[in-house]
C-alpha cells in the first residue's frame, strides 16, 4: 500500500508530468520555430537550428505576399466602402499575427525560463495531495487550450477553405474566363489570379498563411492558459502547505522554521514565475486587447451586413470567427481573473491559520508572506489594463460602441 501522503512519485518519471504540461504548448509553437531548441545539457544540432531559421522565413513569406497582395487592392482598387471595410479586418488580423509572432519570438528566454520553472517544480513535488492539485490544474488549461483550438482552426477552415470553396466561380465574359475566388484578393498589378495555375497556387499560400496565423493566435492562448494554471496550481500547493504550518507533514522540514523557510522560498519562487510570465505576455496581450477590440467590432459589422443582403454562408463564416475571437479574448481575461483570486486567497488563507500559536519570530515571518500577497500580482495587457473579467466587459462594450458609430457612419 502507498501512503497518499507520503507519496512520492519516481523521480525517473518527472518527465512524464513536464510533457503533461508543455506538449499542447509544443505541438502548436514549435511548426511555427517559435518553441525553445535550448534542451539543457544537450547541445543543439545546426540542423535544428537550420530548420528553425527556415520555418521563420516561411512564415514572413507567407504573411508579406498576403499584406502585400491585399493591402493595395483594397486601397487603389475597391471603391465600395463595405468591400473596404470588410478587408480591414482580415488585413489587421494578419498584422496582430505578425506582431505577436516577433515579440514571442524575441521572448525565447523567457519561455525557455518558465519551462525550467515547470520542471523544476515537477522534479520537487513530493506529497500525493501536491501532485493531485498540479495535475488538476493541468488538466484544467488542457481543457482550455483544447477549447480555443476548436473555435480557432473551425474559423480558419471556414474563412479559408470553406467560404471559398462553397462560394460561386466568378465568370469574367470579356475575357472569357471563370475562376475560384480567393480568400484575400490579390492585385492585378503583382499578379492576375484569373488564370491557372496563379490561382490554385495563391489560395495554397493564402490558405497555409491562414492556418499558420491562426496558430499563432492559438500558441499565444495556449502559452497563457498553460503557464497561469501552473502558477494558480503551485499557489494551491503552498496554500495547503501553510494548513500543515503548524503541525507539520511527513514529507515537510521537522520544525516549523524551516516550514515557514520552505513556504517563504516557494512564495519567491511563484512571484519570479509570475514575473517572468507577465514579462513574456504583456505585448502580446496588449496586441491581443487591441486588436479584438477592433476584430469584433468589423465581425459584428460582417454579420449584419451579410444578413441583410441575405449571405447565409458568410454570415455563417464570420459569425464562427467573431465566436472565436471572443473566446479568445475572453480566455486571458479569465486567466487573469484567476491568478489574482489565487494570489489574495493565499493572503486570506495566511492570515486564517491559527498564526497565534506559532512563536513570535515565526509569526512576524507571516506579516511578509501576507504583505506580498496582499500586492495582488497581475496580469496585464502592455501594463496599460489589468486582464480581468471586468476587463472582458470593459473591450465587449467598447467593440459595441464602435459597431453602432460604424453603422452611424456608414
Amino acid at each position: 500500500m502507498i501512503d497518499k501522503q507520503t507519496y512520492v512519485h519516481d523521480y525517473e518519471d518527472y518527465q512524464k508530468y513536464v510533457n503533461l504540461t508543455t506538449e499542447v504548448n509544443r505541438w502548436i509553437l514549435e511548426p511555427l520555430g517559435i518553441w525553445p531548441l535550448d534542451k539543457g545539457s544537450i547541445e543543439v544540432s545546426w540542423k535544428d537550428k537550420c530548420l528553425r531559421r527556415l520555418k521563420s522565413i516561411i512564415f514572413y513569406f507567407l504573411m508579406i505576399f498576403v499584406f502585400a497582395c491585399c493591402c493595395p487592392y483594397m486601397i487603389f482598387e475597391v471603391e465600395s466602402t463595405y468591400d473596404k471595410l470588410r478587408l480591414t479586418g482580415p488585413l489587421s488580423f494578419c498584422i496582430m499575427a505578425i506582431l505577436k509572432y516577433v515579440f514571442l519570438t524575441l521572448h525565447e528566454k523567457e519561455i525557455q525560463s518558465c519551462i525550467g520553472f515547470i520542471e523544476m517544480d515537477w522534479k520537487s513535488v513530493k506529497n500525493f495531495k501536491d501532485e493531485q492539485i498540479m495535475i488538476d490544474k493541468v488538466y484544467s488549461g488542457r481543457r482550455l487550450v483544447n477549447i480555443c483550438n476548436v473555435f480557432t482552426f473551425g474559423a480558419a477552415g471556414f474563412y479559408y477553405i470553406i467560404l471559398p470553396v462553397m462560394s460561386n466561380k466568378i465568370f469574367l465574359p470579356d475575357v472569357n474566363v471563370t475562376y475560384r475566388p480567393a480568400p484575400f484578393p490579390v492585385t492585378k498589378f503583382l499578379v492576375d489570379i484569373r488564370y491557372s495555375p496563379a490561382n490554385e497556387i495563391v489560395i495554397l499560400i493564402q490558405c497555409l498563411y491562414g492556418f499558420a496565423a491562426h496558430s499563432i493566435a492559438a500558441g499565444t492562448c495556449s502559452l497563457v492558459a498553460i503557464f497561469t494554471m501552473h502558477v494558480c496550481g503551485q499557489l494551491r500547493v503552498l496554500i495547503n502547505w501553510l494548513e500543515h504550518l503548524l503541525d507539520g507533514r511527513e514529507d515537510l522540514c521537522c520544525n516549523v522554521d524551516g516550514r515557514m523557510a520552505s513556504i517563504i522560498r516557494q512564495h519567491v519562487q511563484i512571484l519570479k514565475f509570475i514575473s517572468i510570465t507577465e514579462n513574456l505576455l504583456h505585448e502580446v496581450s496588449l496586441i491581443e486587447v487591441v486588436g479584438c477590440t477592433l476584430n469584433i467590432c468589423l465581425l459584428g459589422y460582417y454579420c449584419i451586413m451579410e444578413w441583410d443582403i441575405t449571405e447565409i454562408l458568410g454570415c455563417l463564416t464570420y459569425t464562427i470567427i467573431l465566436t472565436s475571437i471572443t473566446f479568445n479574448i475572453f480566455i486571458f481575461c479569465y486567466i487573469g481573473e484567476l491568478l489574482m483570486e489565487q494570489v489574495n486567497e493565499l493572503s486570506e488563507r495566511s492570515y486564517g491559520i491559527d498564526w497565534y500559536r506559532l512563536p513570535g519570530k515565526t509569526a512576524r515571518s507571516l506579516i511578509l508572506l501576507i504583505a506580498m500577497s496582499r500586492t495582488t500580482t497581475k496580469l496585464t495587457a502592455g501594463n496599460f489594463m489589468d486582464l480581468s473579467l471586468s476587463s472582458f466587459s470593459d473591450i465587449i462594450k467598447s467593440s459595441v460602441a464602435y459597431l453602432n458609430m460604424l453603422r452611424a457612419m456608414t
